[in-house]
């Protein structure tokens, strides 16, 4: 698979971590930086991934800040995007089969590097189950078309 990974200073031993288990199982992978600890805004790096996988040059996307909610909600502007952020991983397997999420977002403050490979193991190894979860992943690439009134 190709898999691109990007974080903010505060996550990037752990995507550094990451990335070297994606490489040793076979994965083709793009590191989008960082590549030091120095300070760095999350937006930046988000939007950067969003675009990386919005062009096709990457199946899937890891994203990784401090907590995981700020990068995420990055890389969900851009509607081509279905970033879900994840802290184990029975929720990474949801985020596939539920909502076909293609980018998968962890907060390097809040989980460890086992348990963040565990929970890309899970997304990465999960499928969308498609059916009756179909219409609602439309929804999500369309908002203004799709509101139901309430």
């Amino acid at each position: 698979m190709r898999i691109a990974f990007a974080s903010d200073h505060a996550a990037v031993d752990l995507k550094a971590a990451l990335v070297a288990w994606a490489q040793g199982a076979g994965h083709d992978v793009t590191d989008l930086g960082p590549e030091t600890a120095a300070r760095v805004d999350y937006p930046d790096y988000g939007y950067r991934l969003a675009e990386y996988v919005e062009a096709g040059a990457a199946g899937f996307g890891v994203a990784l800040c401090g907590s995981g909610i700020g990068i995420s909600i990055a890389v969900n502007r851009n509607p081509a995007c279905r970033c879900a952020l994840v802290s184990d991983p029975f929720a990474a397997t949801l985020a596939r089969q539920h909502n076909d999420a293609n980018v998968i977002a962890m907060g390097a403050r809040l989980i460890g590097p086992d348990m963040a490979q565990a929970c890309l193991e899970s997304f990465l190894a999960g499928q969308f189950a498609g059916g009756r979860h179909q219409p609602r992943v439309d929804k999500l690439g369309a908002p203004a078309q799709t509101r139901e009134s309430a």
